[in-house]
């Protein structure tokens, strides 16, 4: 049965839930305050780069089934449920910020429903409900906690083919209204408190940055006693217990929710009483990497990158998005322009001459030989799979030594070795 949907916010979050509500049959209108991202967003303008979502927001717009517009008031007022998905960014003491999560429930709460039900969809503390509800100032309406495990680069696959579905709720009765919304979607469903629901989104992003920090580790280990991480991680991933999800060594974990969902974890424990060394210790491993990283191309430009021309590839924080929010390709070449290295890089989601504050000392460049003349090192820092097919040949001609950092471990070794570059990856 079709309900009556409105979505807050048109992040990665809210317009990928909003895509995949109208997908599943609900009849769904969503809201942001940017009236001119609205107006692209009307025209079929997707400002993300997300497989498959341009498909369904033309989908849902041509049913009408699917709808944005700017202010939240006229949206909710007819809404069986609404979703919060708007920002909780980091503070200045990692915990998470409420004030767009409070300025919305303040915003929408006189001209809800009765009955109806907010769901909270951002990553936001535990006891977050609590806050909502207060801010809404209703009594007749429900609060419900619906965390979002949604990787970019592949959101939509996992909104509708979800690992589980998670609904947290005091009201078992708004729980199963909640739980209507998915049917179709073949996928546990666990209805629990809205404090337990709210950990299981910090504790599982957690866990995975502790696992990448972890092969990270054992990366830099297996570099010390000559072993091949690959096939150490081949051989810990038949381990039915451990499984091979996650234990890729790479230049470090970043992105929109690692980084910041696990600093706010540790606060959350902190501010229960609870010192987290445990994740402590994951987040300085993972910035120690970044600068392992900047010191292997360091080392092979021959102990220097002052004044020395590197090659990058790879810009966002990982393949399949533009997303640049933490990558830990900046992360890296910070370090190295730091250094006094002359950055020139290529990414496929990042346009040349972009004027993105965050890669301020960088030249992006038009295509990835471009990035490569007259370097002395390139750097390969995200997984993008075009890489792997580019011309090697054309790339020896160019660079004026022909040496590679695989951050990613992507490359083809042989390849590279038999036009005479000298390689380095992490772990091997």
């Amino acid at each position: 049965m079709a309900q009556k949907i409105a979505v807050i916010g048109t992040g990665y979050v809210g317009l990928t839930t909003g895509a995949c509500l109208s997908h599943l049959g609900h009849d769904v209108v969503c809201v942001d305050v940017d009236a001119a991202k609205v107006d692209a967003l009307n025209q079929g303008e997707i400002p993300i780069l997300e497989a498959g979502l341009d498909e369904l927001v033309q989908e849902g717009r041509t049913s009408g089934q699917l709808r944005f517009v700017v202010g939240a008031a006229p949206a909710v007022a007819d809404a069986e449920f609404v979703y919060l998905c708007v920002p909780t960014p980091q503070g200045g003491d990692g915990s998470a910020d409420l004030s767009y999560i409070r300025d919305a429930a303040a915003e929408i709460g006189p001209h809800l429903p009765p009955e109806s039900i907010v769901i909270n969809k951002s990553t936001v503390p535990v006891g977050s409900t609590r806050v909502v509800e207060q801010a809404l100032g209703r009594s007749d309406v429900h609060v419900v906690s619906n965390p979002e495990f949604l990787r970019e680069g592949s959101a939509v696959h996992d909104f509708l083919h979800p690992d589980r579905v998670v609904i947290g709720a005091d009201d078992q009765s708004a729980a199963i209204r909640v739980a209507g919304l998915y049917l179709g979607l073949a996928a546990p469903l666990q209805v629990t408190d809205p404090a337990s629901a709210e950990t299981i989104k910090y504790a599982s992003n957690a866990f995975l940055a502790t696992k990448i920090s972890f092969v990270n580790a054992i990366a830099a280990v297996c570099e010390a006693v000559g072993a091949d991480v690959n096939d150490v991680v081949l051989g810990m991933g038949y381990d039915k217990r451990i499984g091979d999800a996650f234990l890729r060594p790479g230049p470090g974990w970043g992105g929109s929710c690692f980084p910041k969902d696990s600093h706010a974890l540790v606060k959350i424990a902190e501010d229960a009483g609870y010192d987290f060394d445990l994740l402590k210790g994951v987040i300085t491993v993972n910035d120690q990497q970044f600068t392992r990283v900047a010191d292997k191309v360091e080392q092979a430009a021959g102990g220097s990158v002052d004044g020395v021309t590197i090659a990058v590839w790879g810009l966002t924080f990982k393949a399949r998005t533009d997303d640049l929010r933490d990558s830990p390709s900046l992360e890296i070449v910070g370090r190295l322009v730091e250094r006094g290295a002359v950055v020139r890089a290529y990414d496929p989601a990042v346009d040349a001459g972009s004027d993105d504050a965050r890669l301020h000392g960088i030249e992006v460049c038009g295509d990835p030989y471009a990035a490569c003349d007259g370097a002395s090192v390139l750097a390969i820092l995200t997984e993008w799979d075009e890489f792997k097919w580019l011309d090697l040949d054309k790339v020896a001609e160019v660079m004026a030594a022909k040496r590679v950092v695989d951050g990613r471990n992507l490359m083809d070794r042989n390849p590279l070795v038999r036009r005479g570059f000298v390689l380095e990856g992490i772990g091997r």
